[in-house]
Order: structure tokens, then sequence, then C-alpha cells
């Protein structure tokens, strides 16, 4: 497991650089709208492809915009056109990122995002729809915002229905604690919609396991290094009390495994979600008991493209139904007897997708409670 502390030790570095990276096109003035809410503009011949996201130094989110890039290349057109906004995990950076890049465009946008928290999704669409741009977001959005109330401009949502797999994971990990002890739970940001669903998962699990106690579920933001400072802070608190850990995420995991290592603390039930290829390696090694794999490739690549195609005309959003503008991407489970098989189909030769086929792989509507 040395990777993981070495990606421990990386991260603040790759952070510095992206943070110069981000900075392309931020500048600028704020636009004034040539657009209302709602008004129609003609397609847009050539537009700018932009992504916003959190950074590249997560395996995640490396994956997503290595979709985007995918996309971009079957334009014709390198992947270094494809416009990187990288917001560091900040609602701020990511709403003043995607207003720069409309004023710097004119509007001549396609935009791929994920909003970094629900509640900064309507800023954006509405800065989008407002410049004539076409916005298509992934993961985050408040439960009342929807893209059929903005005419053709918000062209769809993409999300995961995260909480039935993280209960499945979360029973796998309860199973192999026995039925009994303790579990601790560590979160993505405490605002993000997966991060929601992955811990309702895990207490829908418990329901059924009376003799489990969940000690403990703090936000670890998705992040490695906090996640190692929070699973340390666990051991102390509650030290041989933990039986299990169960991860909002693979990265989380690689920080909860490295703070169990420095314990001396040997085959821990942990299980994560997401299905980076150094987690599903793990899995392989029953290191960890499981994960979730969401094919973020396809994910990042097919947000682009129906920003893409909506912007130059190729459909109109308005045309389709609900279901194709807020829908679930696919879920894949990875555990020790498939990983190994899953890692060569889906990781070591990443398939060749047609970004025009829009909700192929998709996984059906998403359904509010």
């Amino acid at each position: 497991m040395s990777f993981i502390k070495e990606y421990i030790e990386k991260e603040t570095i790759n952070r510095r650089n992206l943070l110069i990276a981000g900075a392309y096109g931020v500048g600028g003035v704020a636009m004034s709208g040539m657009f209302g809410a709602g008004m129609a503009r003609a397609a847009i011949k050539d537009p700018t492809v932009a992504w916003s996201y959190r950074n590249r130094t997560n395996p995640y989110w490396n994956e997503i915009v290595s979709g985007g890039e995918a996309f971009v290349e079957s334009l014709g057109m390198d992947k270094e056109a494809l416009v990187h906004l990288i917001n560091e995990g900040s609602s701020e950076k990511s709403l003043a990122d995607v207003k720069a890049t409309l004023a710097r465009t004119n509007g001549d946008l396609a935009l791929a995002i994920d909003t970094n928290d629900a509640p900064n999704a309507r800023p954006v669409v509405e800065a989008c729809v407002e410049a004539g741009a076409y916005v298509s977001t992934l993961w985050n959005k408040t439960d009342d915002l929807h893209p059929w109330d903005f005419g053709d401009n918000y062209v769809s949502h993409m999300s995961w229905s995260d909480e039935g797999p993280a209960e499945q994971t979360a029973r796998i990990l309860l199973d192999a604690m026995g039925g009994k002890g303790g579990v601790v739970h560590l979160g993505g940001i405490a605002s993000n919609n997966p991060a929601i669903e992955r811990l309702q998962g895990l207490k829908n699990a418990l329901v059924d396991y009376p003799d489990v106690e969940l000690l403990a579920a703090e936000p670890a933001d998705w992040d490695t290094q906090k996640a190692n400072q929070v699973m340390s802070a666990f051991l102390t608190r509650f030290g041989d009390e933990i039986k299990g850990v169960h991860c909002a995420n693979d990265t989380i995991a690689y920080g909860v495994l490295e703070a169990l290592r420095a314990e001396g603390i040997e085959g821990m039930p942990v299980v994560s979600y997401d299905g980076n290829p150094q987690a599903v390696q793990l899995v392989a090694e029953r290191k960890i008991l499981a994960t979730v794999f969401t094919n973020p490739h396809w994910g990042g690549g097919i947000t682009a493209s129906l920003a893409y195609h909506a912007a130059t005309g190729a459909f109109k959003p308005s045309d389709e139904p609900n279901e194709h503008r807020e829908f679930n991407g696919p879920s894949i489970f990875v555990t020790p007897e498939d990983a190994v098989e899953f890692k060569a189909n889906y990781l070591d030769n990443v398939p060749t997708y047609d970004w025009t086929d829009f909700w192929g792989p998709s996984n059906g509507p998403i359904v509010y409670k």
C-alpha cells in the first residue's frame, strides 16, 4: 500500500500546480446577459467546451475529465481544447470561474459541471441561461431545480442512485463484522447529494443489524488527507470498539487504510465507493471488501457531449422527455471475486463510447422522495 502514502504526500504539490492551471479563462468582467431566461438563441457553431470540477489529483475526477477529453477528441480536436475550471472544492470559485468564462466566450459555451455543492447549482444555471450558454450538471443540485424549467439552455442533470448501492456495500461490511460491534462512517462534503445518500444507505442497513452500533459519522470532504486525520481521531476516541469502516468514496478509504496501518491494525473490514483503479486493486487484494463503479469516464464524456450537442442544435432538449433530462448513471459492484475481470474490462482497456448515444448506459430517471 505504498502508493497510498505517496498519494497523500503528492496531493499538496499537485493541488498547487492545478490551482495555477485552473486560472485559465478566469480573468475578465461579468457579462451583462444578452439573453433573458427562457429566450431562444441561434445554435452556436463552435462553442467552447469546458469542464468545471474539484481537481484532478482525485482519481475519480481524473477519470471524469478524461472522459471529457475523449469526447473533445471525438470532434477532431486536441484534448487540450477542453477548458478546465478547477474549483478545489470552493463553490464560490466554481461560480466565479463560470461567470468569467461566460464573459470571455460571450456565452458561446458548452459547460459540464459538478457545482461542488447542491445550493451552488442554481446560480450557476441561472448565469448560463442568462448568457445564452448551455450547461449540463453532474451529481449536485437541489431537488427543486429542474432542467425543463429553463428551456433548452439547462440541458441535463445526471446523478447516481447512491442510497441502494451504499446500503448493499454496508451489508457486506456488517456481515464481515459478524453482525456486531462498532462501525464508523467517513463521508464527503456534508451538503453533497452523494454524501447524504451514502450515509443514509449505511443507516438503512443498520436497521437489520441490532448488535452493530454506529459510533460516529463525520465528513472527510472526499479528501485522503482529511480522512486520514478523521480516522486517526476515531481510533484514539474509540480504540478497539471499531470493528468496521464505511467510506463514502475510495480516496477516503486510502486515508483510512493508512491510518490503520500506522496503528498496526491489519484486516479491519473496509468498504468504499467509486471503483478507482487503485481501489479495485485493493479489492482484488482483499484489503477493501467492495467498491461501486459509477463509470466516471462515460459520465464525464456524456455530460460534456449533451451540453455541446444541445449548443450546436444537434438536438433540442425541450423535445426530450423528462427522464432524458434528469437521469441516473450506471453502477457496478466490484468484489474480490470479480475485481480482476472487472479491472481488465473497464480500467486496463477503457471502452470506446459513442458520445451521441446520450442515454444508452444510463440507469433510469432520478426519483425524488
